[in-house]
């Protein structure tokens, strides 16, 4: 096991409980078992956990990482040198005070960064990423959890640390060898099929979610619609959240209400339309940051925040 420590001077304004409790990431763990036990995340300083596969460019091998942010600093753990590895999975590397002081003037903006300064948007693993937004339907984001644990639990590969195990998050080709009703019993529910559909077509070569990293925004939106369950929204969240496409802006409901409550204007019925509208309000190539922190705040602070 290695250890070690990101000076957060190094790092500029961040919050690790925000970022990986905000609802972007479905991927880490609590040590302590209280993942999503908090609304407001902010500022803990609790072991988040996670296995990562390996990543292109990053690391060759896959990972057991810990990490927890205290005392000015975090702290780590992990079978390999985990400094690249969070460094890219907590966007370390963004200018973050630039990016919030050049975010739109605007009151429920300025009250949302106010309150969680410091959270970072996440770069997930593509394909642990869209299956985690392809189960957010309809869910609250402590149940998205579990359901990822829980498919972690029932089919990943167990890895271990100093002695402790770890269940990493399934491969395609283990998602694919299972079967609906599998699934089903994890309490997927009706996202069952297009889970194991759209890690089929993953394994059998189909079509890759890291190809629409490649491509321009709205091209790598509709690209990932491919995948079975997943429309503009949820190809939002993976561009977003994985793919490092800044800009997007994914419309779900506490967005929509923004929109309908702040910025009416932005409605233009159709989800592109609106998206291209609510996308330049937001800040343009760094829309969706501004985005994460309105619905981090609307969603645990709301308007009585005002």
């Amino acid at each position: 096991m290695e250890t070690g420590a990101i000076p957060l001077a190094d790092v500029g304004a961040f919050d690790l409980q925000s970022t990986v409790e905000s609802g972007q990431s479905y991927l880490w763990d609590r040590a302590d078992g209280g993942m999503y036990e908090t609304a407001a995340a902010y500022g803990g300083d609790h072991w988040y956990e996670t296995v990562v596969p390996p990543l292109d460019g990053v690391s060759d091998e896959r990972a057991v990482v810990r990490v927890r942010q205290t005392d000015g600093r975090l702290e780590w753990e992990s079978t390999t040198d985990a400094v690249p590895i969070l460094t890219h999975l907590l966007r370390l590397d963004d200018d973050l005070d630039a990016i919030l002081d050049a975010a739109p003037d605007d009151p429920v903006i300025e009250r949302a960064i106010e309150e969680f300064r410091g959270m970072r948007l996440v770069r997930d693993p593509p394909f642990a990423c869209l299956v985690s937004f392809i189960c957010s339907a309809q869910m609250r984001v402590s149940r998205i959890h579990r359901m990822q644990r829980a498919m972690a639990d029932a089919y990943g590969d167990t890895v271990t640390m100093n002695g402790d195990e770890y269940e990493a998050f399934p491969t395609p080709a283990q998602l694919a060898a299972t079967t609906e009703s599998d699934l089903r019993g994890l309490s997927l529910g009706y996202r069952a099929p297009y889970v194991r559909r759209t890690a089929e077509m993953v394994a059998d070569g189909d079509a890759d979610p890291a190809a629409a990293a490649t491509l321009p925004y709205e091209d790598a939106r509709d690209y990932l619609t491919r995948f079975v369950g997943v429309g503009d929204k949820v190809s939002d969240c993976v561009l977003l959240f994985s793919l490092g496409f800044l800009e997007a802006v994914p419309l779900d409901t506490w967005i929509r209400s923004a929109i309908a409550d702040h910025f009416p204007d932005c409605d233009r019925g159709a989800y592109a339309e609106t998206s291209r509208a609510i996308r330049a309000r937001l800040g343009g190539d760094y829309a969706g940051y501004t985005q994460t922190y309105l619905f981090h705040y609307l969603r645990t602070v709301g308007e009585d925040g005002e």
